[in-house]
């Protein structure tokens, strides 16, 4: 178990997910029509968003975790409760339950041989505020992680004012910060958003910012996102040019982030992180950790995984990039075991299923484990046999 402790908080939500495997590879957006049966294998129920995906893959890592969300009061909201509670009895202590609106839920369409859809209603996750997150749960904590603003109304609206609010209560106590986002609905409300705006607001207080790089794009760059995805042959991710990476981690660490991990998928994962002196003051989840953190800029080849499914796997991912912080591993060790676990999370339908504890993930690294193809050499990057990482000297920051 690890001494420091973490509170997730932010958008929670039941995610339910129809069997689609049994459909040909490829061919579900030709049978989805008008008018046509689509048979599936069955329906699975899991709790979703940050709160569950980050929370439970921390609490299987070994780290002592509070969780806090909004529920309503019906069914959906105490099929959460339930599988919360059969992880671990103490974690649907401290969700919210809001009797005026009825619990989130997420729709999954992930079929084979397609990239995944969601439908989603927020329900009472659109009011969330500061005045859930209970004091007395941050002052015994070190690390406060939230996740999905992006498309929490409550969280995103007046430039972010509530998530300033927010990340400001959890600083006053101590805690080093953490933030996650999901890509909102670009021609939804939160898809309006000044998102280069909202960042300058809260990214002031955030210690740790963890988006994937369709995320970071849309968020800083949406006329270059909107290029990059009107394509529809080439997959967003690989149309992503290292260089852009590198100058919108220039732009993140400007504001005072001490460390950026973009999510890439196949393609890994790229870490950048501030100079010495930005980790003086870093709040309690931080502290500790040694001067290899200062002023680095890492790539993380992917492991190789037979895809089953892909949701919750960024949040996974995540799971292993805090434990290891807590733990005050290195960025390398950090990487290896983010990378491990979001590899893991994407070879089963159940984001938990194989996932076990620090011990035996360590064990798992001890092994040979192929990685999927990256080559930065061309764009400057040099490769570290020793450690399985290619790393660049980063611009002064």
């Amino acid at each position: 178990m690890i001494d420091k402790k973490a509170v997730i908080a932010g958008l929670l939500c039941l995610d339910v997910t129809p069997d689609l495997s049994q459909v040909p590879d490829g061919q579900f957006q030709h049978l989805f029509q008008p008018g046509h049966l689509v048979s599936t294998g069955g329906i699975r129920t899991t709790p979703g968003g940050a709160v569950a995906n980050t929370g439970l893959a921390l609490h299987r890592l070994g780290v002592p975790v509070r969780l806090i969300g909004k529920i309503g009061d019906d069914l959906f909201g105490q099929a959460i409760q339930d599988r919360l509670r059969m992880e671990a009895p103490h974690l649907a202590d401290d969700l919210t339950i809001d009797l005026s609106l009825p619990t989130g839920f997420t729709i999954v369409i992930n079929p084979p041989g397609a990239d995944r859809s969601f439908l989603y209603h927020p329900g009472a996750n659109n009011t969330f505020y500061a005045s859930d997150l209970p004091r007395p749960i941050l002052e015994e904590a070190d690390l406060f992680h939230f996740g999905y603003p992006s498309i929490m109304r409550s969280i995103y609206r007046a430039d972010g004012a509530e998530l300033v609010s927010i990340l400001q209560k959890a600083r006053r106590a101590g805690l080093s910060t953490s933030l996650d986002v999901t890509l909102p609905d670009p021609v939804s409300p939160a898809g309006r958003v000044d998102w280069p705006t909202l960042l300058a607001n809260a990214l002031p207080l955030v210690d740790l910012f963890l988006p994937s790089v369709e995320e970071l794009v849309f968020l800083l760059d949406r006329a270059t996102y909107d290029q990059l995805s009107a394509d529809p042959n080439t997959d967003f991710i690989d149309a992503v040019e290292p260089g852009l990476v590198e100058s919108l981690a220039t732009k993140v660490l400007s504001y005072g982030v001490k460390a950026l991990l973009v999510k890439l998928g196949r393609r890994g994962l790229y870490l950048r992180t501030a100079s010495a002196e930005r980790w003086q003051k870093c709040g309690r989840g931080l502290e500790g950790l040694a001067d290899g953190w200062h002023a680095r800029q890492l790539w993380a080849p992917a492991f190789s995984a037979q895809v089953t499914a892909c949701t919750g796997a960024g949040d996974a991912a995540i799971a292993g990039f805090l434990a290891s912080i807590l733990r005050g591993a290195g960025p390398e060790s950090a990487m290896r075991m983010a990378t491990a676990v979001g590899a893991l999370s994407v070879a089963q339908a159940d984001l938990l299923g194989k996932l076990s504890g620090w011990d035996e993930l360590e064990e798992r690294l001890q092994h040979r484990w192929d990685v999927c193809p990256l080559d930065l050499g061309p764009s400057g990057w040099q490769w570290d046999a020793n450690q399985g990482l290619w790393e660049k000297e980063p611009d002064s920051q």
